[in-house]
């Protein structure tokens, strides 16, 4: 049971960062891909109706987090609490431009809600990508199995860790690439005219700079945390979220190249899919690192809560699981296609 609430929680937290990711990633070239006021318009209304949605995920998340592993909950909000009040303060400042930047025919109050969108959409970027570097690489546990997370220490790996080292700021822009290429793909799809040509050429160039810095992600994980890889030589699930990354890839290069742009995104889900589920299945049984003491982790047996509620929970987390589905199907049928901002409207949807 504790096995499949783990894969659960990896599965919430993987489909909220692949979902919500390509609206970072078309925040983040907000200023690229559109050059006027009219197309950025135009990629605003391309995440407008979706983007609120997506954060259901991030709150189920945290409930599955409370109700299955409350230790690891405990430990992780309390620990990260100031990389945590940042994320909540771009989070709510996305929105709130997404829904009041087209408020008032102003060209001064658009630009500022503009940059408030672009830097709030960057900066979630790399906190989450320099979260998972966190897990990754470990954090300064102590013997209660709870730990404090300043930004930055000695920029070291081992010891009193901050939130940025040298190894987990390069995590973090691996992230901001990847998701930024991942929101090109996406606007490849929504939209028209000039904006979507300058997206498919972004798109391409991005998808081309992730390869070698995947490479050398790899290569840097293999000498900060090498369990992780050996994690991934001997669990056959990883197998199978590897072979999702792989046909993702597959069907990503295939849809640049004869102009299929669904397929195009429906690849570049799947490679964030298999990336992010290979690492979680490589870090299984084990929740957190120390990097005080390698002899010291908190592992999914330690964080759970008992059987007896895990069971009852499961019950009602599949029916709820359907339901979300069948209505995420639903809300991407109904704003299907290419998005149309009627030019006498300032309204952003």
């Amino acid at each position: 049971m504790i096995t499949l609430w783990y894969g659960i929680l990896a599965f919430m937290l993987t489909t909220y960062i692949v979902l919500d990711g390509r609206n970072f990633g078309v925040g983040i070239l907000h200023w690229i891909v559109a050059r006027d006021q009219n197309e950025r318009r135009q990629v605003i209304a391309a995440i407008g109706p979706l983007w609120s949605w997506h954060e259901v995920w991030l709150v189920g998340t945290g409930g599955v987090m409370v109700m299955a592993f409350p230790r690891l909950m405990a430990a992780s909000f309390s620990g990260c609490y100031l990389a945590l009040m940042l994320i909540l303060w771009c989070l709510l400042l996305r929105g709130i431009s997404i829904e009041v930047g087209g408020h008032m025919s102003d060209r001064l109050w658009q630009q500022f809600w503009d940059a408030v969108f672009v830097f709030s959409n960057v900066l979630l970027a790399v906190l989450f990508g320099a979260a998972l570097g966190n897990v990754g690489r470990g954090v300064p546990l102590n013997t209660e199995g709870t730990f404090y997370l300043p930004f930055f220490t000695d920029f070291g790996i081992r010891g009193n860790v901050g939130l940025l080292d040298w190894y987990t700021v390069p995590v973090a822009l691996f992230g901001v690439l990847t998701l930024t290429a991942h929101g090109a793909t996406y606007l490849t799809m929504k939209t028209v005219g000039l904006v979507h040509e300058r997206s498919v050429k972004l798109a391409r160039r991005l998808w081309i700079a992730v390869i070698p810095a995947f490479v050398i992600i790899t290569i840097l994980t293999w000498f900060v945390r090498p369990e992780l890889l050996a994690g991934i030589a001997v669990r056959p699930v990883t197998w199978a979220t590897m072979a999702i990354g792989i046909a993702g890839a597959y069907a990503l290069i295939n849809g640049f190249r004869y102009q299929r742009e669904y397929q195009a995104l429906l690849g570049s889900t799947f490679v964030l899919f298999g990336i992010l589920m290979t690492g979680a299945a490589a870090l299984f049984p084990v929740v957190l690192f120390s990097t005080t003491d390698a002899n010291l982790r908190l592992t999914a047996a330690d964080c759970a809560a008992p059987d007896y509620s895990l069971g009852i929970a499961a019950a009602w987390w599949f029916p709820a699981l359907i339901l979300a589905v069948c209505y995420l199907v639903i809300i991407q049928r109904h704003y299907s296609g290419k998005v149309n901002v009627s030019k006498d409207n300032q309204g952003l949807y």
